[in-house]
């Protein structure tokens, strides 16, 4: 039986690739995690793991053909849309769970801009999602209402 040669170089690039698009998510998934929300600190990084993973293969598989590297991005954050309209729950007047789902379609970037190379885009990504979850979120709060629209006038969550 004839085994493929293991290239440990690549792997180990590819380990630092994930495990880069899994740090970036940490500050979302932590923040999400703190507000009790229905996604957390094993969403948010699973879902940056995956979606890296999957443009990773998508560049070995398909290298200088960028209009198949295209549809692999749209399908990916097709399905990652798709996740995250499993974290929107209506409830009578009240719609919570849609900056949780903006923020999974968000991180799905940030794997995605790490397999490229585009760090800086996955740091803006990573740190201005949290800072709208943290900042906006007080804000809200303030504006008269609870956090999540518990007013009963809707509102994210």
């Amino acid at each position: 039986m004839n085994f493929p040669a293991v290239d440990w170089w690549k792997i180990g690039a590819d380990l630092l690739t994930v495990a880069a698009a899994y740090l970036l998510a940490l500050p979302v998934a932590w923040e999400r995690e703190h507000h009790a929300r229905t996604a957390g600190l094993r969403t948010f990084p699973l879902v940056a793991v995956a979606s890296s993973g999957y443009m990773l293969l998508a560049e070995s598989m398909f290298a200088g053909n960028a209009g198949a590297v295209a549809r692999v991005v749209q399908g990916l954050m097709t399905g990652i849309g798709f996740i995250g309209g499993g974290a929107i729950l209506k409830h009578g007047a009240s719609v919570r769970g849609t900056a949780t789902a903006a923020s999974i379609w968000t991180t799905g970037a940030i794997g995605a801009c790490v397999v490229f190379n585009r760090y800086e885009i996955a740091v803006v990504l990573s740190l201005i999602t949290f800072a709208t979850l943290r900042l906006l979120t007080e804000f809200k709060t303030d504006a008269g209402g609870s956090e999540g629209g518990g007013d009963g006038r809707g509102g994210e969550g």
